[in-house]
């Protein structure tokens, strides 16, 4: 398995911006495809956004689609999500999570996962 940190999150006010970061390490990172996942206090953990080995391939959920932006840079063993206007209905710890397979947005396929990074949306 791959091993995963996240970082980037914090208190950010409505409408702002925040970029968080999964630093990778343990194995090749470009064999991974990876996603963002984030879970609300009292909710189930949900997709958030997912990319392929290369890079080329990017999904979004429905609710940040247009807002939020993943990438990765694989010489750098690191995946990105830029988040824009953010909304208190963002407010959640985000999860990084690396898979063997194709980029996907069921949990099942990802087998690695960071211990999350803290997003809360306040004025």
């Amino acid at each position: 398995q791959v091993q995963l940190v996240e970082s980037g999150g914090g208190l950010v006010q409505p409408g702002g911006s925040l970029r968080l970061s999964c630093a990778a390490s343990g194995r090749t990172f470009s064999d991974y495809a990876m996603a963002w996942f984030r879970q609300a206090p009292g909710k189930m953990r949900e997709f958030v956004a997912s990319i392929s080995r290369s890079g080329t391939t990017t999904y979004h959920a429905d609710s940040v689609r247009g807002r939020f932006f993943i990438s990765r840079d694989n010489a750098k063993n690191t995946m990105y999500l830029r988040m824009n206007n953010l909304t208190p209905e963002d407010t959640a710890l985000y999860y990084c999570a690396a898979g063997f397979g194709i980029a996907t947005m069921k949990q099942s396929g990802y087998d690695s996962w960071g211990q999350g990074t803290q997003v809360t949306v306040s004025s």
